[in-house]
């Protein structure tokens, strides 16, 4: 375990297919009757998406209310969209767990909604929920770093440090997300930003996608 990789979930590890953003607007039409603004949802957390969305309402809900609606609706809406795993993921992590690799995840998705996705993916046996940060740990990603290290110095005993440390994801909010905690960073072009794109915030590696062979040189 030298080394903490920890993983954005949607747009590194899967494609749901849209069902978040559905399972977002269909509670946003039953809590207040609409859609509400325009979502933006590369790298950002539920929980600032949410506070959005109760600001544009003008609503005092909570956003634990909010959340048991929209878990409600996730769930089923993963079954009924065509998503997929991505590709490489699944090679990579089956190679790293046999290495003794620790894994955490570093997402945006709420903890509810970080389980039910790698749940239906066949992934949760890789990520120990005790591990990583999630959505409503902070509406700011940039604050999520240090949570998952104390998480996982927790989890699996000893002291990570965050130099030791590699964030995988997809956005240019993932990149900014591990520089802010001081660790390196591993770019993979499988969401909506090209490799020239997600190059120029300088990550330590960027990638098309998880088969590349150099992926294994930084999570090493």
């Amino acid at each position: 375990m030298s080394r903490l990789l920890l993983f954005d979930i949607d747009c590194t590890l899967i494609d749901t297919g849209g069902a978040g953003m559905a399972a977002l607007k269909e509670t946003a039409r039953e809590l207040f009757g609409a859609d509400g603004p325009e979502l933006d949802l590369a790298g950002s957390t539920d929980s600032g998406i949410v506070m959005g969305m109760l600001e544009h309402f003008g609503s005092d809900i909570s956003r634990d209310e909010f959340y048991q609606v929209y878990l409600a609706k996730l769930v089923p809406n993963l079954a009924a969209f065509t998503g997929r795993v991505l590709p490489g993921v699944e090679a990579l992590l089956a190679e790293l767990d046999r290495s003794g690799a620790a894994l955490g995840l570093l997402t945006g998705n709420i903890v509810g909604g970080a389980k039910a996705k790698i749940v239906h993916y066949g992934l949760a046996d890789y990520f120990p929920m005790e591990v990583g940060a999630y959505g409503d740990d902070h509406h700011d990603r940039n604050r999520l770093g240090p949570v998952a290290l104390a998480r996982a110095s927790a989890e699996y005993g000893r002291v990570f440090q965050a130099e030791s440390t590699v964030v995988i994801g997809d956005t240019p909010k993932d990149i900014a997300c591990g520089k802010a905690m001081g660790a390196m960073t591993l770019a993979v072009a499988t969401g909506g930003f090209s490799v020239d794109e997600l190059a120029a915030y300088e990550p330590d590696l960027t990638v098309s996608d998880l088969t590349r062979p150099e992926v294994r040189q930084i999570l090493g």
